[in-house]
């Protein structure tokens, strides 16, 4: 590509490396933890995508739309490897389905009228509230027992969906905190996120290919808001290591489970943060 011609060997090869890495960590974090692996690949993109001089107002938003398309296959990798393991709530996920759809159709639409600086606050925003929640919140504490009434329920999928959507996540980030506050069981929770991820995942990454259609100033091999190249390599990593994941979650108790979600998501909000204010 004309595009790249200005880049030498060694750098590209580094580029294609970082993103098979990207996959890798992606997938175990998919299964580990339930989020789809997007809380990874959404930064990594966008501070790729800034090394290569892709313009600020597409930046983002082909850093949401490529993560929610490797979310996908991830997203069915990681829920079938935890619905073998009895982790999946089908009867939680059917419940919350309705309003997550609903959720990402919003958030699809605003993704269209909104700026590259807006989503990118909005996933620091986001990631830094719910790692502080996870990393705070006391051994116990919950908001009721089990779910709310049905208008409860379908509002929490609203914003888990449609806030996702904005994020370029598979919703574990969201719904794993959230549902632990209502004292899903944390496995569970995990679990159910992962397959959440689907429902999230396909409308989302529909919605990006179609409001990216003829935009300008995209990166080469880019259908709409998903680069092909980036979902090429970053797809097979995912869908190779997403089951390391589900395994090594049910190796670990649920407080460490939680930590680990709480650090890396801190880490990653200070990242996107620097990358918005630098």
């Amino acid at each position: 590509m004309e595009f790249l011609d200005g880049y030498s060997a060694s750098w590209l090869l580094g580029l294609a490396a970082a993103l098979l890495v990207t996959g890798i960590i992606a997938g175990v974090l998919a299964g580990l933890l339930g989020v789809g692996g997007g809380i990874v690949i959404v930064p990594v993109l966008y501070h790729l995508f800034t090394l290569l001089g892709i313009d600020e107002a597409v930046r983002m938003h082909v850093a949401v739309g490529t993560s929610l398309a490797t979310i996908i296959p991830t997203s069915i990798m990681s829920a079938r490897a935890h619905r073998k393991r009895g982790s999946l709530d089908k009867s939680l996920l059917m419940k919350l389905m309705p309003g997550v759809i609903v959720g990402v159709i919003v958030g699809t639409i605003l993704s269209g009228y909104l700026s590259g600086k807006v989503l990118t606050g909005v996933f620091a925003t986001v990631a830094l509230l719910v790692a502080l929640n996870m990393a705070f919140k006391k051994d116990g504490f919950a908001v009721r027992d089990g779910l709310p009434g049905t208008a409860g329920t379908s509002l929490m999928g609203l914003v888990i969906g449609g806030i996702s959507c904005l994020m370029g996540i598979g919703g574990g980030t969201l719904s794993v905190p959230t549902l632990s506050a209502f004292r899903t069981p944390m496995h569970t929770a995990v679990g159910t996120g992962a397959a959440l991820g689907v429902v999230i995942s396909i409308p989302g990454t529909i919605g990006f290919l179609i409001n990216g259609i003829g935009v300008p100033l995209r990166p080469p091999a880019s259908i709409g808001y998903v680069n092909l190249l980036g979902w090429a390599l970053i797809v097979p990593m995912t869908m190779l290591t997403s089951t390391w994941g589900a395994a090594l979650a049910h190796a670990i108790d649920a407080r460490r489970l939680r930590q680990v979600f709480a650090v890396f998501l801190a880490l990653t909000s200070l990242r996107m943060f620097y990358g918005l204010l630098a």
